[in-house]
């Protein structure tokens, strides 16, 4: 648990974002499994999951571009000395968002076509 908070912080400030729209996807596709096990099929909150599956690989760009400024920044260096060992978490920053913000949007994309097509089989 702990390697997956560092890896969460490695991350940076993007990561948040990340995690809340996964954490909302997810629990609308809950609510949505539930409503159709009750019988109750309806598309409602769809497209707010169809957007978050968009937002995160999106955010996880984002994460990479920051990562990369953040990158230069270092290489640049404050008075003309660059330290390429502070480039390095730009770097690790680039790639755990952009990693973050696919992984994240491929979990919710299968639930999520599971239940778009039982409402494509209820004709709605």
């Amino acid at each position: 648990m702990k390697k997956l908070v560092d890896l969460f912080v490695a991350g940076g400030p993007v990561m948040w974002p990340i995690l809340v729209l996964s954490v909302v996807g997810l629990g609308i596709l809950v609510w949505k499994a539930f409503e159709f096990r009750a019988g109750r099929r309806n598309a409602r909150g769809l497209a707010v999951v169809s957007t978050i599956i968009t937002a995160e690989p999106m955010l996880g760009i984002l994460g990479t571009v920051t990562g990369i400024i953040q990158t230069f920044g270092a290489l640049n260096g404050s008075g003309g000395a660059a330290n390429p060992l502070a480039a390095t978490a730009g770097i690790g920053e680039a790639l755990v968002t952009t990693a973050a913000g696919l992984v994240a949007s491929l979990i919710l994309i299968l639930p999520y076509n599971i239940i778009d097509s039982w409402l494509d089989e209820d004709g709605e």
